[in-house]
């Protein structure tokens, strides 16, 4: 019992998150001295920061072929859409799965599969609520493509929110990352969009909670799989 306690409290924070922590833990030293209680609410938000770039152990599906979820979340949209030009996955309509991570969330970032990355562009652009479909386009965002050893592309989209301000990436153009390998981080709340290969069919539904690195979204070896409870 105590082990598993431990194991939830003790969560691993990724090395992004550092200078975050101290930077909340010195401004609550300064509130002890200038009022008890904004001392212990600079230490709730000491916690918080600490919480929101924590980095858990993730178990990853090894089975070949699977897109695993990018982000920690909940799938806010599953739409057929033209994917952006900077993708370079062509001008025909692709289903793209967006998840939307909260300021609750772990906002680690890990590959949906292994390949290579053959694609970075980064845009800037507005701070507009990262739910909205219209996020997509004209917020703030770093595109990747990532193309699997026999030749699938998925395309993965960090999109930044209303309070998040930067986007993180670890990877460059020629990066060839393992299923799961982390990527990349987003800061205080945003959204990832995965853009599917033509014909693929996605596993899960709206509205469904996304765990990164371990909820499997589609499989490309069996594109025309049904997700569960769905009569083919």
């Amino acid at each position: 019992m105590l082990m598993n306690m431990l194991k939830i409290v003790a969560v691993p924070m990724h090395n992004e998150g550092r200078k975050f922590v101290a930077i909340f833990a010195a401004i609550t030293a300064v509130l002890f001295f200038v009022w008890e209680p904004l001392f212990w609410l600079g230490v709730g938000a000491t916690v918080w920061c600490y919480y929101f770039f924590r980095d858990p152990v993730r178990v990853i599906p090894q089975q070949e072929g699977l897109v695993i979820s990018p982000a920690d979340g909940v799938v806010s949209l599953i739409e057929d859409v033209v994917p952006s030009a900077d993708l370079g996955l062509g001008d025909t309509p692709l289903t793209r799965v967006s998840v939307f991570m909260n300021v609750f969330n772990c906002h680690v970032n890990r590959a949906p599969v292994a390949g290579k990355v053959v694609n970075i562009v980064y845009r800037h652009g507005k701070f507009l609520n990262a739910s909205l479909d219209k996020a997509s386009e004209h917020n703030e965002r770093n595109s990747l493509t990532i193309e699997t050893p026999d030749g699938a592309r998925i395309g993965v989209v960090q999109i930044a929110g209303l309070v998040a301000r930067r986007i993180v990436c670890f990877v460059q153009e020629g990066s060839v990352l393992g299923a799961g390998h982390r990527f990349g981080l987003i800061r205080f709340g945003s959204r990832l969009d995965i853009y599917l290969p033509k014909g693929v069919s996605p596993l899960v539904s709206v509205g469904q909670t996304a765990v990164a690195g371990e909820t499997i979204l589609a499989d490309l070896r069996d594109p025309n799989r049904q997700r569960p409870g769905i009569p083919e």
